[in-house]
């Protein structure tokens, strides 16, 4: 039996949230639900982060009231404090994403707070949450390393994982937020954290901006990861991370598993038919590759001329055979 790998797609939260054109909220729904029918697991549906810090995701409640919820399909959010937990929980989501860096500088730079302001305030919106019953996912992000600080030390990401998982959450994500990650590496860190909470959820987010994403990728399966977190069409990236270019490909991810027999429960033909709408929604061009060069089982038809060819390179074979006998 092939191993059951989960795909979550974050297009329309962190692709969307640094488009410079706002997407309007029918298209939002509209790639949703498409997403839905291709047997992505989970899907990160937008953020209830104030409308004045992101506004290509101001229309987090109209876009989670429009979609059509997908069965086994978990929606989840980003929530960064207690207005947008109240928000958010107001509409019925599966699941809270809470963002803080391992990196004090990064998160200083992206958050505005220390980390442990940080934890304080995810602290306080998992408390408040725990009641309403709704899932629990901590992303931590530059996991693997810091573009201004560099490498981060294990130690004090594990000790940030301890904390967490400490509080009862359900799941961490490392978070690759700026490409840094390498396969040896991934490979030990997945397993050392698989070996040391073998009951925490445990996802992976990696950016392809060193061209590694998908190497990292199995190399985390190797090291015990299941589940992954993916961008339609490569978009994302972080705007205070410099060179943060776009999330590993969900459908490039996905085509690569089911080629190597892992059991995704996508259909990577609807969700290439996805990200090839997706220049349409955002106005330019996707980094995705199979969206462009098609499935590996998308074959070419044979040119008009290639019978005629076939005839003439025969009786010419033929024509050698006779010479040498």
């Amino acid at each position: 039996m092939s191993k059951r790998i989960y795909l979550q797609d974050v297009a329309v939260r962190d692709g969307f949230q640094i488009e410079p054109v706002f997407i309007p909220t029918e298209k939002k729904i509209a790639l949703i639900d498409a997403l839905s029918r291709t047997g992505l697991a989970k899907i990160e549906v937008s953020s209830f982060t104030s409308p004045k810090a992101i506004p290509a995701l101001a229309d987090a409640e109209q876009v989670l009231s429009g979609i059509e919820r997908v069965p086994g399909v978990l929606y989840t959010v980003l929530v960064p404090n207690m207005r947008g937990a109240e928000r958010a929980l107001g509409c019925g989501v599966d699941e809270f994403n809470l963002v803080m860096s391992v990196s004090e500088t990064h998160n200083l730079t992206n958050l505005r707070m220390t980390r442990a302001q940080s934890f304080a305030q995810l602290q306080e919106v998992i408390e408040y949450a725990r009641p309403s019953g709704v899932a629990l996912n901590i992303s931590l992000s530059c996991s693997f390393g810091c573009p201004m600080e560099g490498a981060v030390p294990r130690d004090v990401v594990y000790g940030w994982v301890q904390r967490f998982a400490d509080l009862g959450v359900n799941g961490i994500t490392l978070c690759d937020t700026t490409g840094m990650a390498y396969p040896t590496q991934v490979l030990e860190m997945t397993r050392a954290f698989r070996e040391r909470w073998p009951g925490l959820g445990l996802t992976l987010h990696f950016h392809n901006t060193r061209g590694m994403g998908l190497a990292n990728a199995l190399a985390a399966i190797e090291g015990g990861a299941d589940r992954f977190d993916a961008s339609l069409g490569g978009l994302g990236g972080c705007p205070y991370a410099p060179g943060a270019t776009g999330n590993v490909c969900t459908e490039d991810l996905a085509h690569m598993l089911e080629l190597m027999d892992y059991d995704t429960g996508v259909d990577v033909a609807a969700l290439v038919t996805c990200a090839r709408n997706l220049p349409d929604i955002v106005g330019h061009d996707i980094s995705g590759q199979v969206a462009k060069a098609g499935l590996v089982s998308d074959l070419h038809p044979r040119p008009e001329w290639f019978d005629e060819a076939l005839q003439h390179a025969r009786a010419r074979e033929a024509r050698q055979a006779r010479m040498i006998t």
